[in-house]
């Protein structure tokens, strides 16, 4: 288990939040004219990259805020976590 640094609770167990997904997939910009290739992408297609990766973790024991978490995917070791609205740390 690792522990995640929320930044209104401080530095919590990871059983306290829940994960939301990959923080970097971005929804088509004009939903209503998106290609069915292009929802197939949004919604179904990741990569599994290997290392550092920018997550979406909910703390809903807590602050119940989206925290967008850095974390490295090999490790788990949480390099920096900010509010999901904030730019990438």
């Amino acid at each position: 288990m690792f522990l995640i640094p929320c930044p209104h609770c401080g530095p919590r167990a990871m059983n306290e939040f829940s994960y939301g997904g990959d923080a970097t997939v971005t929804r088509p910009a004009a939903p209503g004219e998106a290609s069915d290739g292009e929802w197939i992408e949004y919604l179904y297609l990741r990569d599994n990259p290997k290392g550092g990766h920018e997550e979406l973790w909910q703390h809903i024991h807590g602050c119940r805020r989206w925290l967008r978490v850095s974390r490295d995917a090999v490790s788990h070791d949480v390099l920096g976590c900010v509010e999901a609205t904030e730019a990438p740390s």
